[in-house]
């Protein structure tokens, strides 16, 4: 197959092309590198002893979709990875958010409606279901949705609801949506991690940063939430086992005799504190963590934790590799790339667009 991977040299992306091109699929990457390097794709291909194509630019300029949808070979399917993803930037910057991942989104769609590509993997979020009641835990795709508690949740929301619309009015388009909880990790090679420009918004990252010493402490935001520490409760998945959702959900969609829309958490099914996230770090690599305790953040919600039965049920998967896995892979990353993707790990350059 011929993929377009969207954002394809972000986090999630790069550790996502790899998987593809270990697999055998040709692979054209856009990405405007806001919040990514090339450095990531061009370990991607080393790593897989094969070439992909890069088309540097953003979703919402047609010309450049048009450019990466018009190769040299028919594209496929494409997985959509490019947006925004920071809950409490969002509250800040609710266009910024709104116009990349809304309209970015939009815009993705009209070009491939124009080349006739009607195969698409979204990236969504589990934010999407607001601020659940401990009676809907875990979480089922029935829960309830739409009650979004910041941008960046309602733009993956109204995105979905964009997706099943279309969908509805054009039967033939085959569509899967992923709720994603927290993907955290590294691929084993301590070659791909998560390099967050500026201060990192995520646990794992900011963890990792700490125990380098490039940061003196970590920022727990509230601990006086209804859990049973008093700090928020995520379901933390390995981003490898992330990537193999997206490999299932492909399958799946390529076994489909006809066209329709399927929306499966992806996600562990259990809950760790951002404590019990410190403590498993620290027992993983035998390293101290110190933190302080700060106000709550905007947007976040006390606790959430998948039922990831229909992902088991429709796409064949599950996650498989453990909490451990999770904190030994992430610091193995950030211990082996200090600085993340610098100029002085760079090898030749990965060549200009094309």
């Amino acid at each position: 197959m011929h993929l377009l991977v969207t954002g394809g040299a972000g986090y999630i992306g790069s550790h996502m092309c790899l998987r593809l091109l270990e697999h055998g699929d040709d692979v054209t990457v856009i990405d405007n590198l806001c919040n990514s390097a090339p450095e990531a794709l061009r370990r991607v291909q080393q790593m897989a002893g094969r070439k992909l194509r890069l088309v540097v630019g953003d979703v919402r300029d047609g010309s450049a979709l048009q450019q990466a949808l018009t190769g040299p070979h028919k594209v496929d399917a494409v997985l959509h990875f490019a947006g925004l993803k920071a809950a409490g930037a969002s509250v800040a910057l609710p266009v910024h958010y709104y116009a990349n991942n809304v309209v970015g989104s939009l815009q993705l769609l009209e070009a491939m409606q124009a080349q006739g590509v009607q195969t698409l993997v979204f990236s969504s979020s589990a934010t999407v279901y607001g601020a659940p009641l401990p009676e809907h835990l875990p979480l089922t795709e029935s829960a309830p949705c739409g009650s979004t508690q910041n941008p960046y949740a309602s733009s993956k929301w109204m995105v979905e609801r964009c997706l099943a619309d279309l969908q509805a009015a054009s039967p033939d388009w085959r569509i899967a949506c992923l709720r994603y909880f927290n993907p955290v990790g590294a691929h084993a090679s301590g070659r791909l991690g998560e390099h967050p420009i500026g201060v990192p918004n995520n646990l794992m990252p900011f963890i990792s940063q700490v125990a380098s010493g490039r940061r003196a402490q970590l920022s727990i935001f509230g601990a006086d939430y209804p859990t049973a520490d008093g700090t928020c409760v995520r379901d933390y998945l390995h981003v490898m086992d992330l990537v193999e959702g997206h490999m299932a959900a492909l399958q799946y969609l390529r076994g489909e005799r006809q066209g329709g829309m399927v929306t499966v958490n992806l996600g562990t099914g259990r809950g760790y504190s951002v404590l019990e996230m410190v403590r498993a770090f620290e027992a993983a690599n035998g390293l101290r963590i110190p933190f302080r305790i700060e106000a709550r953040r905007p947007g976040d919600v006390p606790a959430y934790f998948a039922d990831a039965t229909r992902a088991r049920q429709l796409l064949g998967w599950r996650a498989s590799r453990s909490l451990h896995d999770m904190c030994v892979d992430s610091w193995r990353w950030q211990r082996d790339n200090p600085d993340g993707y610098t100029e002085r790990h760079c090898g030749s350059p990965l060549g200009a667009p094309r």
